[in-house]
């Protein structure tokens, strides 16, 4: 029996719509496994609704990408960017506008952050929540 309530719209944190490939999601199952550091701890804070009452999802594959963190409640994709992202601009520029065509708001963080700075990455986080799409 399900005993998670449901969301604004009825919907249970999920993007609807789209079919999720196989081998998409043992990958988003693999990196749920393989956290970075920095993803292991806003882990920490997000994770049973820890922040504020928001329900948070992590490696969430939308439209054939996977995503750090989603709050489906406040349509915001949490992306929590190491070096890796230096690398790949254009392949950022191009998820970043499918997922914002979707209807999705987006908030980038580096690691640096989250390990430093991690009380006011999460209070960035719920004023981004709280904002009004």
């Amino acid at each position: 029996m399900n005993n998670q309530p449901p969301k604004k719209d009825g919907l249970r944190n999920i993007v609807i719509g789209q079919k999720i490939e196989p081998v998409k999601l043992e990958r988003a199952k693999e990196m749920r496994r393989q956290m970075t550091p920095a993803e292991k701890i806003l882990w920490e804070h997000l994770r049973a609704n820890r922040l504020h009452g928001l329900h948070f999802r992590r490696q969430q594959i939308i439209d054939g990408f996977i995503v750090d963190f989603y709050c489906h409640a406040a349509s915001l994709v949490i992306e929590i960017d190491g070096k890796i992202h230096e690398q790949q601009i254009e392949y950022d520029v191009e998820r970043d506008q499918v997922l914002t065509a979707r209807g999705l708001r987006l908030l980038r963080i580096k690691n640096e952050e989250v390990i430093n700075e991690l009380d006011q990455v999460l209070v960035r986080i719920y004023q981004k929540c709280c904002e009004k799409t």
